[in-house]
């Protein structure tokens, strides 16, 4: 009898060794602790913040969800680009920074995600994020760009994401997302547009091109004309000083300091009355002419 009941203590003993667990939860998660039972149904017996375990436990089972940020990406691009206010098609994408409230990953596990035999996390939490998030941040994410015209979004790329965020915000602040950031980028045009625009900053650029030049001839032009003027000036002082005495004084000034000069050359010019240089014109035509 006692031999019996310690082969049985014993046999159950291995049997709940086996059948025990003791599911740890890394950091950066939350786990949510079940237990099973070999007749019955599975049941929730708490959560656990990582690092943790919660002791070798019968069929206890772990679902870790991470509460660290989740990066996703809508592309609105092919036969998903987005019509503006102006009727052009344009491609854009937009990305969304969410967390999973550490406080709510039971309500996120039991009504958002869908649990079963071999899921992974981040399965579990795509899934979620395409039931419950996608697809309003789509419909939003339309709307806000579809107010705009084509060329206008790009400038107002900052204000349409705010406008996404906070309806998306709103959507979400009672249910396990919480939504961190949303960005809006990667604006595509189509080809003929694109080419279109590129031509008309190209034609202005070469319009302000011209414009520059034309103000540098203009500026070049009135600097002319400054010049000319004191070239005018200039000769009609000197040609009011040009007088036959003032020549004659120059003259005798220049014989004077020849004269005084060591190396100097000796230069016979022709004399007007008094002994000085003879100013004037002479006709060349009259030249060996007869004196009439």
């Amino acid at each position: 009898m006692l031999v019996a009941a310690l082969v049985v203590a014993l046999l159950g003993g291995f049997i709940w060794f086996v059948g025990s667990e003791n599911p740890e939860t890394p950091a950066g998660y939350v786990g949510y602790l079940t237990q099973g039972a070999v007749f019955g149904q599975t049941k929730y017996i708490g959560l656990q913040t990582g690092p943790t375990s919660p002791g070798r436990t019968w069929l206890a089972d772990v679902l870790n969800v991470s509460i660290t940020p989740y990066t996703y990406t809508e592309e609105f691009s092919g036969d998903q680009q987005v019509l503006t206010k102006d009727n052009l098609l344009i491609s854009f994408r937009v990305h969304v920074t969410f967390v999973v409230r550490s406080a709510e990953v039971k309500n996120f596990v039991e009504h958002y995600s869908v649990l079963h035999q071999g899921s992974q996390v981040g399965n579990i939490v795509e899934a979620a994020y395409a039931n419950f998030v996608r697809e309003p941040l789509r419909t939003f994410s339309r709307d806000q760009v579809q107010k705009h015209n084509g060329l206008e979004v790009k400038d107002n790329i900052t204000p349409i994401g705010e406008a996404i965020y906070a309806r998306i915000r709103n959507l979400t602040d009672t249910t396990p997302f919480e939504i961190s950031t949303i960005v809006v980028g990667n604006i595509q045009y189509p080809d003929l547009v694109t080419n279109a625009v590129s031509m008309k900053l190209a034609a202005t650029q070469d319009l302000e091109r011209e414009q520059t030049n034309i103000a540098i001839e203009g500026k070049k032009a009135e600097k002319r004309v400054v010049e000319a003027h004191g070239i005018a000036e200039a000769m009609d002082v000197v040609n009011k000083k040009l007088t036959v005495l003032y020549i004659q004084h120059e003259a005798i000034e220049a014989q004077k300091a020849m004269v005084g000069s060591e190396n100097h050359t000796t230069i016979y010019l022709p004399v007007g009355p008094m002994g000085v240089p003879i100013v004037g014109n002479i006709n060349l035509d009259d030249v060996g002419q007869p004196k009439k």
